[in-house]
């Protein structure tokens, strides 16, 4: 847990002195200064799908994820983003909804995401993205995948919905002018888990990411 806090901490001072230091460009001294001013923004949009390595409850946790949204002067995102887990993680016994049933947990995440790009026109740049929304997990019946390629969904139990924050760091790979590569880092961060036998210490991870972006950069 501590080196966790270490990890979120340096995340969140890198963010915050990039910040600083793109806002205190030079001055120019015979610019004129009023109220009201008007500046042209330059917009496009982008779209992408990311897959996360990270852990819950101690086990290793497959997440594929997509988000997206209006990208403003070459530096900032304002978009949407959903996340869910796909490999099997089984409910131990003492903490399963429905004894008798081999229950494993389904855990997701939906919410807003935005996104700080340094210096997006050079080939190789950083990224800094904050996700906030809310998350959930329950328990459901999962058959085997092996023999019929079939999930059951159906009948979900102790169903439960929290907040999510999860910083995090890229860094991004433009392959094309339309196409971008951009591997990081980010923390999970989970509040007010209700769930059996998932509290906000079993949920709360980092995750290492994989991302492709398209779109209008």
């Amino acid at each position: 847990m501590k080196n966790q806090l270490q990890t979120l901490s340096l995340i969140v001072f890198v963010f915050a002195s990039t910040n600083l230091a793109a806002q205190e460009g030079p001055s120019d001294n015979n610019q004129i200064q009023s109220l009201f001013q008007t500046h042209s923004l330059n917009s496009g949009g982008y779209g992408a799908i990311t897959n996360k390595f990270t852990y819950i409850d101690g086990h290793y946790a497959n997440m594929v994820g997509v988000y997206g949204g209006w990208y403003v002067n070459h530096s900032f995102l304002l978009g949407i983003s959903a996340a869910g887990l796909t490999n099997d993680i089984k409910v131990p016994f003492e903490y399963r909804a429905q004894p008798l049933d081999n229950l494993s947990y389904m855990y997701g995440q939906v919410g807003m995401m935005t996104e700080y790009v340094v210096a997006s026109n050079r080939a190789v740049h950083v990224v800094f993205n904050l996700f906030t929304g809310a998350g959930f997990t329950f328990q459901y019946e999962r058959d085997d995948w092996h023999n019929d390629n079939e999930f059951d969904f159906g009948g979900g139990n102790d169903e439960d919905w929290f907040f999510v924050a999860e910083p995090g760091v890229q860094v991004e790979v433009n392959l094309f002018k339309w196409m971008r590569f951009s591997p990081g880092i980010s923390y999970r961060a989970v509040l007010n888990s209700n769930s059996r036998g998932l509290g906000d210490s079993k949920l709360s991870d980092i995750s290492y990411n994989a991302t492709l972006k398209f779109g209008k950069f």
